[in-house]
């Protein structure tokens, strides 16, 4: 409907478009309310070891298997304003601390929930987003008492720390396996900074090709490059390299301007192609006193210039990706050349092996036996492409925990155990309160145990039980009491070890707070039409979309 209004002699004011739709007040907040509950719900059933997959279809008929919270969101096409804001949520703790993205969304459409009724009983939307406010930032500071210091470098704790995550996706049968490759991997491009560790995860190289299974994947200490070497003359597999990475062609360079050869005599060809043949063996000898035996070059290499690596015995990659050239500068400690020119036995890097390897149908380039490379590659292996698209999203969230971890060297215990703690402890602290925000803490609280309930109901259990066990546990002082998934019970899940970073946590209960009171404090939502405004009187052109 149009918004239209009239003065007082009756003349219609129009203020919004002609086709405009608006929705006030506690209708906008209804609607909004659920549909950011509706999202919740989709992706709840795939929190915790027990929850569920979701298949994804899109428009063109690509199917994508996964329960991870962030893609669901991400692959299904959400129309709703304040849907698309679960969305974010989910984006954001995903890219800041890269697990937990399905807690995050629970939570949220659990505080929107618990909202709905305190707004029934005419408590204003601003009180309750200042309620939850305050809840939250006591939230953090009581996950930070019961937080735990740990050695940053611990590799145990990083490993089980890498199948907490893990245990809730497809790979869970072989996490174990696969944590240590995770571990691994980031320990060896950790850096020092005098903030503490760093840990660049660009610097992880993660290929995938399938066949074989999940447990075939391998960290390779060193690079692996989707490329052929580039001439059949040339040796397959070299010990002891020394590789020249150089960014510029070994061809021959066209000249900018138009320019015209005459050639009167076969002798001037012949001279002329001898010039051309010289320049490309004089690039070759540059690299061979270099004292490599391994070209690594960023774009085309001639065939003359291939012909005359290989009879050096040289052997070479060409049209290697830029991102790839810094990894392999930062693998093998070589020095990116702009020009064969300046190439000096000082600037090559070194592995043990330079070796060409048929996976599948295709070969690839393996530079493997970095002395401390300080970029790796993790080469992912499984039986199809879903499940190789499924374990690489599932190394993503493990090497970020890791990271969180060694960037930030605190640990709670999972299992709902560190928000069943919260939820106990904010409970309490309402009750100093005064004013209707002890309302909006109480139900910050009851929100939280949406978690542990959800990890409940996908273990098969009763949901009501669990929960009043929890508390029961929670309220005789037991602080890592949680949910066990996998023997269906209320248990003590430090014993279990069940290890979750304090990073992970607080960002959860900081990106769902601040969606859950950005979407409270909507009271009005104007929808513009998509038709060009048209004077009264006038027919209606085409819709534009």
């Amino acid at each position: 409907m149009a918004s239209v209004q009239t003065t007082s002699e009756g003349i219609p004011v129009i203020v919004l478009k002609e086709g405009s739709k608006q929705a006030r007040g506690r209708d906008a907040q209804r609607s909004n309310i659920a549909a950011a509950k509706l999202i919740a719900e989709i992706v709840s059933t795939s929190l915790g070891p027990r929850g569920m997959d979701k298949m994804l279809v899109d428009s063109v008929g690509d199917i994508t298997i996964t329960n991870d919270g962030a893609t669901i969101l991400k692959e299904i096409d959400v129309q709703h304003p304040a849907a698309k804001m679960m969305v974010e949520v989910a984006k954001a703790t995903d890219s800041e601390v890269g697990d937990g993205t399905t807690s995050a969304v629970v939570l949220a459409g659990a505080l929107l929930e618990k909202a709905e009724s305190l707004i029934d009983n005419d408590i204003h939307p601003v009180i309750i987003a200042d309620g939850y406010k305050k809840a939250a930032m006591r939230a953090i500071s009581l996950l930070g008492e019961i937080s735990q210091k740990v050695e940053p470098k611990n590799r145990d704790i990083l490993e089980k720390i890498a199948i907490t995550t893990m245990q809730t996706k497809l790979i869970s049968v072989e996490a174990a396996d696969l944590a240590k490759l995770v571990v691994d991997a980031a320990l060896s491009v950790v850096t020092q900074k005098a903030s503490g560790n760093n840990v660049d995860l660009n610097n992880i190289k993660i290929e995938k090709k399938t066949g074989g299974s999940v447990l075939d994947s391998t960290l390779i200490s060193g690079i692996v490059l989707d490329k052929e070497i580039v001439h059949s003359g040339m040796p397959r597999k070299i010990e002891n390299a020394r590789i020249a990475l150089v960014t510029a062609p070994l061809e021959i360079e066209k000249t900018e301007f138009e320019a015209k050869i005459n050639i009167s005599s076969p002798d001037q060809i012949k001279s002329f192609m001898e010039e051309e043949d010289s320049i490309l063996r004089g690039m070759v000898e540059k690299i061979k006193s270099s004292g490599a035996n391994v070209l690594l070059c960023q774009k085309g290499i001639d065939d003359i210039a291939q012909h005359h690596l290989s009879k050096a015995g040289i052997l070479a990659v060409r049209r290697i990706k830029e991102s790839d050239m810094s990894k392999l500068a930062k693998a093998t400690g070589g020095r990116i050349v702009g020009s064969v020119n300046d190439l000096t036995g000082k600037d090559l890097g070194e592995s043990a092996t330079v070796e060409e390897k048929t996976i599948e149908n295709d070969n690839w380039v393996f530079i493997e036996g970095c002395k401390n490379p300080k970029a790796v590659t993790l080469l992912i292996r499984g039986g199809s492409q879903r499940v190789i698209d499924e374990v690489d999203r599932s190394l993503h969230d493990a090497l970020m925990v890791v990271k969180d971890v060694i960037e930030k060297p605190l640990i709670v215990y999972g299992g709902g155990s560190p928000e069943a703690f919260v939820s106990h402890n904010l409970r309490l602290w309402a009750q100093t309160l005064s004013g209707r925000e002890q309302l909006a803490v109480e139900k910050f609280a009851e929100a939280l145990e949406s978690i542990p309930l959800a990890l409940a109901r996908n273990a098969g259990m009763n949901p009501i039980d669990a929960i009043t066990q929890l508390r029961s546990r929670q309220n005789s002082g037991e602080k890592w009491a949680g949910i066990d998934t996998i023997n269906g019970q209320v248990g003590n899940i430090e014993k279990l070890q069940i290890i979750e970073p304090s990073k992970v946590k607080e960002q959860v209960i900081k990106s769902a707070t601040e969606t859950a009171n950005m979407i409270l404090r909507i009271d009005n939502v104007v929808a513009s039409s998509k038709g060009p405004s048209t004077p009264p009187g006038m027919p209606q052109g085409p819709e534009m979309g």
